[in-house]
């Protein structure tokens, strides 16, 4: 696929992902699902792949949904938009490879639905997030109102949800929407030493992590612990990637990941 909205760059086994639509403060259109489903596959189906990075270009991070486009869809119209965007956030978590949301800048609506749908997020201390859907008298589409009171509480996420105040870095870091701030002309060089940082890492043993935890969220802690010791397991015997870290720890070298 040509990609009109997206920009993919892939460097040292990081794939950075721009949503280049400034004009439109990179608002989410059909478009953008099409392009980022295929983007996904693409990444997923590429093995020199470790990490991808997903930003904004312009001032925004994503600023929501296209509301000339929804304008006029009837409800039929309105649920298959919904269920489009939440088909799309949540093949994010299905990808095997960790996936970092580098906040530049405003983060609303189905933007910050976007940021939330990857692994974690390292923000801009000029970004700014909020979900405004209510004084459009709609509610979020894209599992806002499932993703957000796992990421910070129930309180906290029906204050957001309710009110559709926008709140700023900082106190996205404290309610933990977000897992660090830096400065604006950092953000990049911060998100890149932390993928460069995983890329790094036993790229099984990663994998494993992403899938391990994020199934243990959606089960209980017994049948989450079964899983763990399953996977952890599996990471041992001979040409395993766990013998191989565990000899270089010992050796004193760095690992040579399969």
């Amino acid at each position: 696929m040509e990609y009109n909205i997206l920009k993919i760059e892939i460097t040292d086994g990081i794939a950075l992902v721009t949503i280049n639509r400034p004009e439109a403060l990179n608002a989410l259109n059909t478009r953008f699902f099409q392009e980022m489903d295929d983007v996904v596959d693409t990444i997923s189906a590429n093995p020199d792949v470790k990490v991808m990075v997903i930003t904004g270009s312009g001032k925004a991070f994503v600023a929501g949904a296209d509301i000339a486009e929804m304008v006029n869809k009837n409800p039929e119209e309105g649920t298959a938009f919904s269920k489009t965007g939440q088909n799309t956030f949540n093949s994010l978590g299905k990808m095997e490879i960790p996936v970092i949301a580098a906040i530049n800048g405003f983060t609303l609506g189905g933007g910050l639905e976007l940021a939330m749908g990857c692994d974690f997020r390292i923000a801009s201390s000029k970004a700014k997030f909020g979900q405004p859907e209510v004084s459009l008298g709609l509610i979020p589409g894209y599992a806002a109102t499932q993703r957000l009171s796992r990421l910070v509480g129930l309180g906290d996420a029906l204050f957001l949800l309710m009110t559709g105040d926008m709140i700023g870095a900082d106190d996205a870091l404290r309610i933990g929407l977000v897992q660090k701030v830096v400065e604006p002309e950092e953000l990049m060089d911060e998100v890149n030493k932390i993928a460069k940082t995983i890329a790094s890492k036993g790229p099984q043993a990663v994998r494993k992590v992403k899938a391990v935890t994020s199934e243990g969220l959606l089960s209980d802690f017994k049948a989450g612990c079964e899983l763990e010791a399953e996977q952890f397991g599996s990471l041992f015997g001979s040409g395993s990637e766990g013998e191989e870290g565990m000899k270089a720890f010992l050796e004193k070298r760095k690992p040579e990941w399969k």
